[in-house]
């Protein structure tokens, strides 16, 4: 730091010392002293600006503004058989003259980037196809559809599994609860049967968040980082990623976007096989899962059952149809 200020200072009495001596806007000392220490502290803050710029960028912009100047010069010598004496060719040439390098000054400083040794040699490297990738979480694997959906096809690219959702699946499966402990052993078995088996390319990968405790945080900041999307079926998740910018494949928006559609007056056939929530109702279920809400259908528990559709009504859980029998 002390050796920087000393330069400055150094740098500042030189210029100050040429405007005194050579005194360029003519006048008195004073006027010349002014104008140099004016110059001097704009060439200072420049050069403190350039200190957040990465040398690549000003390489960018010195390579840039050098070739502007260069076809600057090529273009003022083809206008050789102008009139130099018109002052409107005086203004043409000199517009040329500052505007080529203005413009390649700007531009070399934006792409300077493309100058970073990886870049150049990236250049001379055979490029590799895009790669898509798409990250599991703990809810997606555990559900289980997602192995069906990758042998379908629909589902491109490569599923990426980090090791904190693996962690996350395995404290599933080692809980003291037989329920969550069977559904976290499925999972295991899920993910090891689409590792061997799967057209979709599985990868366990180290990537990981240490100052994130939450896992469904973590893939949200994995993913940000990344530029990756996240396959999952948790609501919650769903909305908080969507929210930040983060592409989300929900396998329950697919399942409900592939389930026929069903209008006002249609007419199904449906078994009732338990009562509904409010008095009289029965309800059954289509053979994709959909239910069905009969009013006054209780009385047919167990039984098959024609209905007119009333009403359709889509939930967070997925879609909802209301009906009454029909009356013959």
């Amino acid at each position: 730091m002390r050796w920087s200020a000393l330069a400055r200072l150094l740098f500042v009495g030189g210029v100050a010392y040429c405007a005194y001596m050579l005194r360029p806007l003519g006048g008195g000392p004073a006027l010349n002293l002014a104008f140099s220490l004016a110059l001097a502290g704009l060439i200072i803050y420049l050069e403190e600006r350039l200190h957040q710029t990465s040398l690549a960028n000003v390489f960018g912009a010195l390579l840039g503004g050098a070739c502007g100047l260069l076809v600057a010069r090529l273009l003022g010598a083809a206008l050789f058989w102008a009139n130099t004496g018109d002052t409107r060719v005086v203004f043409l040439h000199s517009l040329i003259l500052l505007m080529l390098p203005y413009i390649g000054l700007v531009l070399g400083g934006r792409s300077g980037e493309w100058l970073q040794p990886e870049r150049l040699a990236g250049m001379f490297r055979p490029q590799a196809p895009v790669r898509r990738y798409r990250i599991l979480d703990t809810s997606v694997i555990i559900d289980g559809r997602i192995a069906d959906i990758c042998e379908t096809g629909f589902v491109d690219g490569t599923l990426v599994v980090p090791q904190f959702v693996l962690k996350e699946l395995q404290q599933v499966a080692d809980s003291a609860d037989s329920l969550r402990r069977n559904r976290g052993r499925r999972g295991l078995d899920i993910l090891a049967q689409m590792q061997k088996d799967s057209s979709t390319p599985v990868e366990i990968v180290d990537d990981d968040v240490p100052d994130v405790s939450e896992v469904d945080a973590k893939l949200i900041t994995l993913a940000q980082a990344r530029s990756k999307a996240i396959l999952t079926n948790d609501f919650n998740l769903n909305r908080v990623a969507e929210l930040q910018g983060i592409r989300v494949l929900n396998i329950n928006s697919l399942a409900n976007a592939v389930k026929p559609a069903v209008l006002p007056g249609e007419e199904l056939r449906v078994r009732v096989i338990q009562e509904g929530k409010e008095a009289g109702q029965g309800v059954g279920f289509l053979d994709d899962g959909t239910m069905i809400v009969v009013e006054g259908g209780v009385r047919y528990i167990d039984k098959d059952l024609d209905v007119a559709v009333t009403r359709v009504l889509q939930t967070v859980a997925g879609r909802m149809i209301f009906a009454q029998p029909r009356l013959d």
